[in-house]
């Protein structure tokens, strides 16, 4: 038997950081057992479907390694409509469901609670179909359900507790229940790797499959990915966005690595490890059943490590949409003429120790493409106090008169005005990085006054000082 296994995405909205996680999951199972791995856009919500969501989905796989062309599909849900219908009319002719023309309102009324679920009032008054009819499931009375999961061993639900559920609207359209599960047969899906919310579902769906005369799939349900409060991550409430990650500098490798440590972990005490590592030690039977938190912090912390491992070359690369602008990230402070290339490969190696997202190399390294520096007013006010209009004048006159403007002689050069006033470097040339940069933090200051030039240092040290004027 070959293992086939699906994802299966809606086309509703941004593309989430828990989908990319079992994408990753069903991805690597189906690699370990020479299986196909197949997407399935689940697209019948048609009020809310956009191209560009899927446009999106196939995007973000693409970036998280499951690239186009390597798997079976695309396929649509919707392409598929004529197979929920027929589903629907065989379980209707064999007894398995039968139509109900009640209301929620109607139900309540009957149970006297608004908590309690369908009665079975129609089971057995033999309605016909027709218009504003929906189909329901009926459900065994006796015995019980046992779903069979990789993980979480064997669930045991009891047939009398769950109610005949509705599988085809009154409009005749099949809900994602009964959807679902003629999609999996008609593809031939055999291992269903989802998250832990879809597991209520999953005796109804199983019970679908028995009905229809097919072999449930393997089930696997990973845990559900929660915040720092222990909530489900909420695309209302919290960050998810994959495509958000992707456009503030998260690398790839850093993001595929995370996210398969969300509910299991590598041999070893280690978490950041080579993704052919994660792909031979991966077990669906090793994944823990506790929610699984996704922080965002750790995260940062991960992609840091993963820059600063780059060959710097390959930083370079990895930052030009940041530097030159792309469709999807927003252009730099400075016009695409102002940029030196040169310039930043001078600086790449101490940016590159400095950052943990990429989008953070524009405002380290924004001064030396820009006329005049970014300056930050608050940094201003905490530096430009008492004594820096002197400090400032006295390190244009020292610099002023340096035969080599390299960073060893700019230090030693700026250590000696200070020694004169009695302050260490770090007081020294607080001043003078303010007056250059515009901020009080960034790369050092003596590589960077390097890189900038003499003639431009010089300019923007003197503009701050007639501002103190």
């Amino acid at each position: 038997m070959t293992v086939r296994v699906r994802f299966a995405p809606s086309p509703t909205g941004m593309f989430h950081v828990g989908g990319a996680r079992s994408a990753l999951q069903n991805w690597i199972y189906a690699k370990q057992q020479g299986g196909v791995f197949v997407l399935r856009v689940e697209d019948t919500d048609a009020a809310r479907n956009k191209p560009e969501w899927t446009e999106g989905i196939l995007s973000a796989l693409d970036w998280i390694g499951i690239s186009r062309g390597s798997y079976e599909g695309p396929y649509f849900q919707s392409q598929n409509a004529g197979e929920h219908r027929a589903a629907a009319a065989r379980l209707y002719e064999s007894g398995r469901a039968y139509y109900c023309d009640c209301t929620r309102e109607d139900v309540q009324a009957r149970t006297g609670s608004q908590y309690q679920g369908y009665d079975g009032y129609h089971r057995d008054l033999g309605l016909g179909p027709g218009e504003g009819r929906a189909l329901r499931f009926r459900t065994p009375d006796e015995g019980a359900t046992v779903v069979v999961d990789l993980i979480r061993g064997e669930p045991t639900f009891e047939n009398k507790l769950i109610e005949d559920f509705v599988i085809a609207r009154g409009d005749g359209s099949p809900v994602f229940l009964l959807a679902n599960v003629v999609d999996d047969m008609t593809m031939g899906i055999t291992h269903v790797i989802r998250a832990e919310e879809h597991l209520p579902n999953t005796p109804k769906q199983q019970l679908l499959w028995d009905a229809l005369g097919v072999k449930p799939p393997v089930w696997a349900h990973v845990p559900v990915v929660v915040n720092e409060k222990r909530q489900k991550l909420s695309k209302r409430r919290d960050k998810v966005a994959l495509e958000a990650y992707r456009e503030e500098g998260y690398l790839a490798d850093a993001m595929r690595n995370y996210l398969m440590l969300l509910g299991w972990a590598p041999s070893g005490d280690r978490e950041i490890v080579p993704w052919s590592v994660i792909e031979e030690e991966f077990r669906l039977e090793e994944v823990n059943t506790s929610p699984a938190f996704f922080d965002e912090k750790k995260l940062r912390a991960f992609n840091g490590d993963y820059i600063r491992a780059l060959p710097v070359a390959e930083f370079i690369d990895a930052c030009q949409p940041w530097l030159t602008g792309t469709d999807t990230i927003a252009p730099p402070p400075w016009q695409p003429e102002e940029y030196d290339a040169d310039a930043f490969a001078a600086v790449a190696p101490l940016a590159q120790t400095r950052i943990s997202v990429l989008s953070e190399i524009v405002p380290n390294v924004d001064f030396l493409f820009l006329a005049a520096p970014l300056i930050d007013e608050a940094a201003w006010a905490k530096t430009m106090k008492d004594g820096s209009a002197d400090l400032l004048d006295a390190a244009v006159a020292a610099f002023e008169a340096l035969e080599t403007w390299d960073a060893e002689s700019l230090k030693s050069t700026l250590e000696a005005v200070g020694a004169e006033r009695g302050l260490k470097l770090g007081k020294t040339q607080a001043p003078v990085r303010v007056a250059v940069t515009g901020r009080t933090v960034g790369l050092p200051l003596f590589e960077s006054l390097e890189v900038l030039g003499r003639e431009r240092s010089l300019t923007r040290m003197r503009a701050a000082r007639l501002r103190l004027v």
